[in-house]
């Protein structure tokens, strides 16, 4: 059995984890239809979205194996956020970098839930 304090780290880590990846998500979508498209009337740079789809449902219902690969799958991500963050401009710069932060706190999240909820 798990301690308390650990159930707890381990369901914060979790709520982290569901909330930057439904945020992310959500930005992806908004970034590439209305905000800052790299085309004016958008691009198909809106289907970078669907692959996040695919981990969602793992990382909702607390599933370690969906963690471990998905923090692994949102390195793509941060690779493209640190990119356009360093080479677009303007609003599109900005929301790079809050693509970069919240893939941070995904990966961060999703390593440590991995770590804690490992079997001995």
């Amino acid at each position: 059995m798990r301690p308390a304090a650990n159930t707890g780290m381990i369901n914060s880590l979790r709520l982290g984890a569901s909330i930057s990846l439904i945020a992310l998500i959500l930005l992806c979508l908004a970034w590439e239809t209305v905000l800052a498209p790299f085309k004016p009337n958008g691009s198909l740079l809106i289907l970078k979205t669907l692959p996040l789809l695919l981990p969602l449902f793992g990382i909702l219902h607390g599933k370690r194996y969906t963690y471990q690969w998905a923090s692994l799958f949102i390195l793509f991500y941060f690779m493209e956020g640190a990119v356009r963050a360093w080479a677009d401009v303007g609003l599109s710069a900005q929301l790079a970098l809050m693509e970069v932060v919240l893939t941070l706190v995904f990966f961060l999240c999703a390593i440590y839930y991995a770590k804690l909820t490992r079997k001995p």
